[in-house]
């Protein structure tokens, strides 16, 4: 019985030691974010040259929405003649394409019930684009979801970045949406946190940031090298950043900001994370080996390598192996073992569950504790929901721990999210 419990205590000090082994880094990179922000950081204008981009929207069913995105991208404070917009409305039985058209975007439709996803709807696009308009000679393209809203100044922010020398930019996601309940701030606080105190001191390390879905720019050359866009999995967004970290490239941040719309029900979450964890899974399966690779190459992308290895791993995983370890202990201790054996091997295994339980959720607590307090000017809400939500923030990154479970053993496909939240830039600044 002394064995069972050393072997407990013995387990998950390991994992406690090699969860933080993996993941210290991070905290490196929340303190070069509060140090770098307590400095000036000069405001971005217009600076030469100012590049010609292509907008790029995949737009499935987005009547409701893509009026105003595309408004607000006509309002950019940047040369208006150097923006053109592209909307490809995407198996679409609504009237996304003539409302699109009426606000001045260049549209395309597109009806394909084998080839679905965004990733073959900008791939349709871009080959369009390369037909038809390849004498307007783009520098970059600039990919959105229908449902964003952008700052007068996110071009112009977003060409500066550009200008020094990033072929792919990333950029601050804010949400139209944030004070609607729990889960629409969870995804909030988590993307405010990406962009800030994950993307920023990445670059600010000389090394390689991430795109996250929606909200970014390409540089022309960068698609002529890849033949288009030709990332299908579930999420085409991260094997697209995989994919060029692998190749060496460092994609840059900009803290030009959009805003986005966020899921509100519980259903709507279950399902659009189930298909983030597993578009994980897949893109680690499909280019875990290439990472391991480069980790251990001795070029100058090492370190980018082993971020997006931890971005992609499946550490929800680990941590359900831990769970599941010391549950089949408590159990064994129910069912088998003597009474006095019984008590200290349920006590073991239920100190172990609630202490992991205890730590990822104070770990949780204070990364959206640290980043509410930085961007609380930037949240549109009552104060009252911002301290609330705080706290409620780690119980919906908790709620990962059954998604990605599920995920293993689950088909999921890609399905839209239907998108309600119609606000000009205006109602948000």
């Amino acid at each position: 019985m002394d064995n069972a419990v050393t072997f407990i205590t013995y387990l998950n000090t390991f994992m406690l030691i090699f969860f933080t082994a993996l993941y210290s880094y991070k905290i490196i990179y929340i303190l070069v974010a509060i140090w770098t922000k307590r400095r000036h950081r000069p405001e971005a204008g217009s600076i030469p040259p100012f590049n010609k981009y292509a907008v790029i929207i995949a737009a499935r069913n987005e009547a409701l929405v893509i009026g105003q995105l595309i408004k607000s991208i006509k309002n950019q404070k940047y040369p208006a003649g150097n923006i053109d917009i592209f909307v490809v409305a995407d198996n679409c039985t609504d009237n996304t394409a003539e409302v699109a058209e009426k606000a001045g975007a260049i549209v395309r439709e597109r009806f394909n019930d084998k080839k679905v996803g965004k990733g073959y709807a900008l791939d349709h696009m871009l080959g369009i684009i390369e037909d038809e308009y390849s004498d307007r000679q783009y520098d970059g393209f600039f990919i959105f979801d229908a449902d964003n809203l952008l700052e007068e100044n996110y071009v112009a922010k977003m060409n500066d970045t550009f200008n020094r020398g990033y072929r792919i930019v990333t950029s601050y996601r804010n949400s139209k949406n944030f004070d609607r309940n729990w889960i629409s701030s969870g995804y909030s606080i988590w993307f405010l946190h990406e962009a800030e105190y994950v993307n920023r001191p990445r670059m600010l390390l000389n090394n390689s940031g991430a795109i996250s879905g929606t909200g970014f720019l390409v540089g022309a050359d960068v698609f002529r090298e890849n033949g288009g866009w030709v990332h299908h999995l579930l999420t085409e967004d991260i094997e697209f950043t995989v994919s060029q970290v692998i190749r060496g490239e460092k994609i840059g941040y900009s803290d030009a900001m959009f805003y986005d719309e966020q899921p509100v029900t519980f259903n709507q979450s279950w399902k659009q994370r189930m298909r983030w964890a597993k578009g994980f899974y897949q893109v680690f399966g499909a280019y875990g080996g290439k990472l391991a690779k480069g980790i251990f190459s001795g070029r100058g992308n090492s370190f980018s390598c082993f971020d997006m290895a931890m971005t992609i791993m499946p550490a929800l995983l680990l941590t359900f192996f831990s769970v599941t370890i010391n549950g089949f202990f408590f159990l064994a201790g129910l069912l088998i073992w003597d009474l006095d054996g019984n008590k200290a091997i349920i006590m073991a295994t239920s100190a172990a569950f609630l202490g992991t339980i205890s730590w990822i959720y104070l770990m949780l607590f204070i990364i959206g504790a640290v980043t509410m307090m930085s961007e609380r000017d930037k949240v549109h809400c009552a104060g009252w929901k911002k301290v609330a939500y705080t706290f409620t923030f780690p119980l919906f990154m908790l709620t990962y721990i059954p998604i990605a479970i599920t995920a293993l053993f689950k088909d999921v496909e890609w399905q839209p999210i239907a998108h309600t939240e119609a606000k000009s830039i205006e109602e948000m600044q």
